[in-house]
């Protein structure tokens, strides 16, 4: 009977030990799993954008210029700097600029006729290059219409200009040769053609309006005069003034937004 309630003592004891352990166990577990959740709690980051053009961070909204991302300010300096200068002051500076340009590649053009006998005209989008930047630095880096048209006449203007010396050496070897093919008049004859002669005013005027046009006429008497052979001049001559066209043009810009940061882009013009 001793054993027994002993036996019965030692096992309530026993499962008195077992069920503790237990309920330590789970309350052990439990504080356990609690405080990985109090822990990984942490507060969110607002999203932000990186500016494209001065690479600050933007937390409110954006615009979409050209597919890059800038803030309001730099999408007002770049609109500005896409406008077509006004005024007659950057249009004489790009034209000043331009005509330098244009003289120097007349001369360059001038002198691989002269010296190599032979007529390159893949000068003539050298040239086109030269106007074109010229123009383009002389309106400040900017371009427009007007500096488009002005840049395209300065390369036509200069490409004749390098046959300008060519077209007078002939016209005066033709002038000498009917000199000297003429009979001699007397000299009471002489002196009266050089008094009718002599110019005044407007004829010197009006000479000098018959010698621009004939310049300006150059290039296309060239290409006539040597077709059809001519039809390739005329086609570089026509890129060379197609390059000064497009680098003088007005920049292309597409502003979309705004877009609010970490919002989903819906596109529309600005």
């Amino acid at each position: 009977m001793g054993t027994t309630m002993n036996t019965m003592s030692e096992e309530g004891t026993h499962g008195e030990e077992t069920q503790h352990d237990a309920l330590q166990f789970d309350r052990a577990v439990a504080a356990a799993g609690a405080a990985p959740a109090a822990s990984t709690a942490a507060p969110t980051e607002k999203p932000t954008v990186a500016c494209a053009a001065c690479r600050a961070a933007i937390d409110t909204e954006y615009f979409d210029v050209n597919g890059k991302a800038v803030c309001r300010r730099c999408r007002s300096l770049v609109e500005s700097a896409a406008e077509t200068p006004r005024g007659m002051v950057p249009l004489f500076t790009a034209a000043a600029y331009g005509l330098g340009a244009g003289i120097a590649g007349a001369i360059v053009y001038y002198a691989v006729i002269a010296i190599a006998n032979l007529e390159i005209g893949i000068v003539a989008i050298l040239i086109g290059y030269m106007v074109g930047y010229a123009v383009r630095k002389g309106a400040g880096g900017r371009g427009g219409l007007r500096f488009q048209v002005l840049a395209v006449c300065l390369t036509y203007g200069s490409i004749a200009l390098a046959y300008t010396p060519l077209a007078i050496k002939g016209a005066t070897a033709a002038r000498s040769a009917k000199s000297a093919s003429g009979t001699t008049a007397n000299a009471a004859g002489n002196a009266d053609e050089d008094t009718r002669a002599r110019p005044d005013s407007r004829g010197f005027a009006l000479g000098l309006v018959v010698l621009a046009g004939f310049v300006a006429a150059l290039p296309i008497l060239v290409i006539v005069g040597s077709l059809p052979s001519g039809l390739i001049s005329a086609l570089i001559i026509f890129i060379g003034m197609r390059q000064a066209w497009r680098m003088t043009g007005a920049p292309s810009l597409l502003i979309l937004g705004p877009y609010r940061v970490g919002a989903a882009a819906t596109p529309r013009p600005a």
